[in-house]
């Protein structure tokens, strides 16, 4: 009887999630179109670039150094993207942003020179942050109350799903190259090929936003400084919505751009484990983040994030300290999908708690906030690697994590309700 109900109310909730999924507008179709293909094509180049420098003789001081580089310059671009998304709209900026990434891989194969790479991640990092500001906003725009958790949660679950395809191709995609080139699956030859398909599939990606109607928004009295002005003039709730966030990123960026070198270094992996790994570990992420938007519906979003936070800690405590490959390996799968299932449910929660005509403000605001974490941290890390391995640095996340989980809870969930009450824009 008990399984018979279990089964009745997985389905019951799948029915319910496709309901949603397919209220869907034109434009988030169109959209989701983009993720598939750009997503698939950023999981082989997150998984390929630090060999490829690497390759090319440098060392995980110049990686964390070219990681600052991009996420430096995408906080100190978050507050005129803001603007420039409302001046030229939702489409041309998703566009913009693909083809500055789309350009930026290109340049590093055709050029590769340390002066290259710096530069290169310059014009990435302004990508990255045109992106990113724009996201949030142009989900909003085209989403209804009732599906709006779904959509968000869909977009970066689909994602995910493609960034493990992406990463299992990754895994393979140098040898294929190499093969065809009669080249070492582990030359700079042979990952240039790889990153040059990369570059040519984020174009592609360009299609389907070409194809998006989105009006052009008016613009009252909006200048590159509004998120300063915004900042001013609600400190507690921003303080409260973004502080958190800030330590998280700190924290994610000491190891989360390392796992690569991680599990070759500490674990002796080749290419294709690693590949598959993440490929899985991707997998699981974008299950975890489809799982999130029922579960938000139960729990209320913030308890989501902090319980999903609190459970992923003794995980990441296994991932950097295990001495076996499967127990670490495993621990790497579960910590993804909890660490990071809440994460467009968090999206949601800060977008509703703001007006509509300061989203986009506060997405710059969120943004820099975000980069500001990962501007620092990974040339700290890339420090500590060589002078004392990962230790230190997994120590730091774990630390930052605890701190995070703990603001999420004094915040929003301290003296509240079981049920998370539906958010009031400006409280």
């Amino acid at each position: 009887m008990n399984s018979g109900r279990a089964i009745y109310a997985i389905g019951a909730a799948f029915s319910e999630y496709a309901d949603k999924v397919r209220t869907f507008s034109h434009n988030a179709r169109l959209y989701l179109l983009n993720v598939v293909i750009v997503g698939a094509a950023m999981g082989v180049f997150r998984l390929l670039f630090n060999f490829y420098v690497l390759s090319l003789g440098y060392n995980e001081a110049l990686l964390g150094r070219l990681i600052t580089v991009s996420s430096l310059t995408a906080l100190l671009a978050a507050l005129p993207m803001g603007y420039l998304a409302d001046v030229i709209g939702r489409k041309r900026s998703l566009l913009l942003s693909g083809t500055l990434m789309s350009a930026s891989i290109m340049a590093i194969v055709l050029w590769p020179s340390d002066g290259m790479l710096y530069g290169m991640n310059v014009v990435s990092g302004i990508g990255q942050s045109l992106g990113a500001v724009t996201m949030a906003p142009f989900l909003m725009e085209n989403s209804g109350d009732k599906e709006r958790t779904y959509l968000f949660s869909f977009s970066s679950g689909l994602q995910m799903a493609m960034a493990s395809v992406g990463n299992w191709v990754g895994g393979y995609l140098p040898t294929w190259i190499g093969s065809t080139r009669e080249v070492p699956a582990i030359s700079s030859e042979a990952y240039a090929g790889a990153l040059m398909v990369v570059s040519l599939t984020v174009a592609i990606g360009l299609i389907p936003l070409a194809l998006l109607r989105t009006p052009r928004l008016h613009l009252s009295e909006k200048s590159v400084f509004a998120p300063v002005a915004y900042a001013s003039k609600n400190p507690a709730l921003l303080g409260k919505l973004i502080l958190p966030m800030l330590i998280t990123a700190i924290g994610a960026g000491l190891i989360m751009p390392f796992m690569n070198i991680f599990f070759r270094q500490v674990h002796h992996q080749p290419d294709p484990v690693i590949g598959s790994l993440f490929a899985w570990g991707s997998l699981a992420m974008g299950l975890g983040l489809l799982l999130a938007p029922p579960l938000a519906d139960r729990m209320g979003k913030i308890r989501l994030v902090v319980v999903t936070q609190s459970l992923s800690i003794p995980f990441l405590i296994i991932l950097g300290f295990s001495p076996l490959f499967w127990m670490s390996a495993f621990a790497y799968y579960i910590r993804l999908a909890l660490m990071n299932m809440s994460s467009p449910v968090y999206q949601t929660f800060v977008m509703e708690h703001v007006e509509p005509s300061a989203r986009a403000t506060v997405a710059s605001l969120v943004s820099m906030a975000w980069n500001f974490g990962w501007a620092f941290s990974p040339t700290v890390s890339g420090y500590l690697q060589v002078q004392y391995g990962f230790g230190p640095s997994f120590l730091g996340t774990i630390i930052l994590y605890i701190v995070s989980t703990i603001m999420y809870y004094v915040f929003f969930l301290r003296g509240k309700p079981r049920q998370a009450p539906a958010p009031v824009p400006g409280d």
